[in-house]
C-alpha cells in the first residue's frame, strides 16, 4: 500500500491532518452489523466515482440493445427493489441517499464485473456464458450491489489512506482542497478508491469484503425472488475455468472451495429463508422475527423512481 498515492496528493492529506480536518467516523454494515471506519464523506466519494465511471463509459463499448441488455436491466431492477425493501425493514434506509443504481453491460470478453461507490456497476459480456441464467447473473449483480451498500469502496480507501498517513480513523473535508487542486485531489481519491491509471480498472477488495459481499448478495438475490442456491453452480463454473488467467473479479476472492463451502454451510441457510418468504408474498415479508422488530419502519409503497437503471 506504500506506493498507493503519489507524493503530491499525499502532501495534501498531510496538510489536512495538520489543519485539523480529520474527524473520527465509524459506521456499521447493514445486516451483518460489522463495524467499519471511514475517512471520507460518502457523498463526496460518490461524486468522484461518478466522474470516473462516466469516463469509463465514454471509452467503452456499452451494449445499447438486445436480449442481454434487457436481462441485465431486468435483474438490476428486481435487485434494486429488493435492496430497498431490506434496508427499510432493517432501519438502514438512510444509506439509499447516496445510492443511484446505474448498471451497464459492456461488450468485453473479460469474465468480470465490478462496482463503484454510489451504485455504479459494470457487467462484462464475457461473464454471461458463466452466469448462464438470470439467477446466475443475480448472484453476480447482488454481490456487486452488496459492495456498494456495505460501502466497501470507502472502507478500502480509508484503509489505504490510513496506511499512508499512519491514521486510525478520520473524515476528510475534500471540498476544502478541491478548489485549489481539483485534478490532483480527484486523482488521489480515485487511486485510493481503487481506480487505477486506466479508467475502469478496479483494484481488488479484501477477502473480508468479498466474503461479506457474498453473504449480503445472496440475501439480496433471494429477496428478489432468485434462488440463492444457484450461486453455488455459478462459482463451480468459475472454478472450472481452470488454469486460465485469473480475472480481476476473482483477484483476492476466497479460494473457490472455501467460498463454496461457506456459501453452502453459512450463508445459504439464511438466504433461503428470504427466498421462501419471496415465494409467498408481494412486498416486504412479515412472517419472520427479523422483520417483525422493524415492522413499523417498512414502507410498502416501494417504487422505481429513486433508481436509475439506464431508463431515461
Amino acid at each position: 500500500m506504500r506506493a498507493l498515492l503519489p507524493s503530491q496528493p499525499r502532501r495534501f492529506l498531510v496538510l489536512l491532518l495538520a489543519t485539523g480536518l480529520l474527524i473520527a467516523s465509524c459506521a456499521r454494515v447493514p445486516i451483518t452489523g460489522r463495524k467499519q471506519v471511514k475517512l471520507l464523506p460518502e457523498s463526496q466519494l460518490v461524486q468522484m466515482s461518478l466522474a470516473a465511471y462516466n469516463d469509463f463509459l465514454s471509452q467503452s463499448n456499452v451494449v445499447e440493445s438486445g436480449s442481454e441488455k434487457a436481462m441485465v436491466e431486468r435483474v438490476a431492477r428486481n435487485l434494486a427493489l429488493a435492496v430497498n425493501d431490506i434496508l427499510r425493514v432493517e432501519g438502514d434506509q438512510d444509506i439509499l441517499a447516496d445510492i443511484a443504481w446505474d448498471v451497464h453491460l459492456v461488450q468485453d470478453d473479460q469474465v468480470n464485473a465490478w462496482a463503484m461507490p454510489g451504485g455504479k456497476i459494470t457487467i462484462y459480456t464475457g461473464i454471461l456464458p458463466v452466469t448462464k441464467t438470470e439467477a446466475g447473473l443475480a448472484a453476480v449483480m447482488g454481490h456487486e450491489m452488496a459492495h456498494a451498500i456495505a460501502r466497501h469502496g470507502n472502507e478500502r480507501m480509508s484503509q489505504g489512506l490510513a496506511a499512508e498517513l499512519g491514521l486510525a480513523a478520520g473524515s476528510i473535508a475534500l471540498d476544502q482542497v478541491m478548489a485549489d487542486q481539483p485534478q490532483q485531489t480527484r486523482d488521489m481519491i480515485m487511486m485510493a478508491a481503487g481506480v487505477g491509471a486506466h479508467v475502469g480498472v478496479m483494484l481488488p477488495f479484501s477477502r473480508k469484503h468479498e466474503s461479506e459481499a457474498d453473504e449480503l448478495g445472496l440475501i439480496f438475490m433471494a429477496h428478489a425472488g432468485y434462488d440463492p442456491a444457484e450461486a453455488i453452480p455459478f462459482w463451480e463454473r468459475m472454478a472450472a475455468l481452470g488454469t486460465a488467467p485469473v480475472p480481476e473479479f476473482l483477484s483476492t476472492h476466497p479460494n473457490h472451495d472455501t467460498r463454496i463451502k461457506r456459501i453452502r454451510n453459512e450463508y445459504l441457510p439464511v438466504a433461503m429463508t428470504y427466498y421462501q418468504d419471496a415465494q409467498q408474498r408481494s412486498g416486504p415479508p412479515k412472517n419472520t422475527e427479523r422483520y417483525k422488530k422493524h415492522e413499523k419502519a417498512a414502507d410498502k409503497s416501494t417504487t422505481l423512481q429513486q433508481y436509475q437503471i439506464n431508463n431515461p
